[in-house]
């Protein structure tokens, strides 16, 4: 690393889950670079602000073209050189980054799927018709839908922990839906189990083959200016070659979709051996069933299996509870 680069300032959101992710990148990139010191700087983004409307309607209700509510003050004060490094759950980013902007590396990347957390055992095929899950992700919502049409859904919003609370606190809920990798980052999941603020609620971890996570989710995603070379050579020391393979592919399948990180899209990706296996279910406006693809094909040439992917979907039949 260049002399020069002594000092990087660190930039997240103040969740605790983006606090631990920013613990995460620190460790990382310390070992890697003995030498630096580091900073870390909160910024509150919008995502976190606008807390009383739906996930979704987020960058409508202030205006915003873009969708990225949860990066786009962080992108900000990158762009302002407020700080050197902006690190955010990839599967907020998204898939077209704005000019002068880059993904320089991803850390290694989490368990990817979904978590239900209900009062009593059973999980998903144990929850009687009619029962009520919560979850701000528009991608979740038609999953269950899919898989679960008796069942109601509404929208949650909150950090991780304020979500369990609320679902504790209602007598209406049933159910709350969360990404598996944010509740242990935050050493709430155990076996079976999520313990949050001395209460203690039944988990079960959905099978990612049959619900599919987000693009990009359960990993840690370093961004920093686009001519900043410097920084970007420092933070791809970090980088997880696997993780990358994986989320690039990911995310351009959604890109080749005009898909964004609110769209109901379900992605999920596989490296066995020297081959890369991609998946997904893509929900489209008026259909309860959703477009299923499939492929598979050599890690070499995993930067165009997501046009493959693209032109594997198909109208799928619902697979049932």
């Amino acid at each position: 690393m260049s002399e020069e680069l002594q000092n990087i300032v660190i930039g997240t959101r103040g969740s605790a889950l983006a606090l631990a992710q920013a613990g995460l990148t620190e460790s990382a990139l310390q070992a890697a670079h003995p030498e630096l010191e580091l900073e870390r700087k909160v910024i509150m983004t919008t995502g976190d602000r606008r807390v009383d409307v739906p996930l979704a309607e987020v960058a409508r209700a202030e205006g915003h073209l873009d969708k990225g509510v949860f990066i786009k003050e962080l992108e900000v004060a990158l762009a302002n050189g407020e700080i050197d490094v902006a690190v955010h759950s990839l599967k907020d980013v998204p898939s077209e980054l704005e000019k002068g902007f880059t993904i320089a590396a991803v850390l290694p990347r989490g368990p990817i799927a979904d978590v239900l957390i209900t009062r009593e055992g059973g999980g998903l095929r144990g929850l009687p018709d009619g029962a009520t899950v919560a979850t701000s992700s528009v991608r979740r919502q038609r999953m269950l839908r899919w898989l679960r049409p008796a069942l109601r859904v509404v929208d949650i919003r909150g950090n991780v922990p304020t979500r369990i609370r609320k679902f504790h606190e209602s007598s209406e809920l049933d159910g709350v839906l969360l990404a598996e990798a944010g509740l242990l980052r935050l050493g709430l999941l155990g076996e079976g189990t999520v313990q949050s603020e001395g209460r203690t609620a039944t988990a079960e971890v959905l099978d990612p083959e049959r619900f599919l996570p987000a693009a990009g989710q359960g990993a840690v995603a370093l961004e920093v200016r686009a001519g900043d070379e410097r920084m970007r050579r420092s933070c791809e020391a970090v980088d997880h070659a696997e993780t990358s393979l994986c989320v690039t592919a990911e995310r351009r399948f959604l890109e080749l979709l005009g898909a964004d990180c609110e769209t109901p899209v379900g992605v999920l990706s596989r490296v066995t051996g020297r081959d890369l296996i991609l998946r997904a279910v893509v929900f489209e406006e008026g259909e309860v069933e959703p477009m299923i693809g499939k492929v598979a094909g050599a890690r070499a040439d995993a930067d165009r299996l997501p046009e493959r992917l693209l032109e594997s979907l198909e109208r799928g039949a619902g697979p049932g509870a």
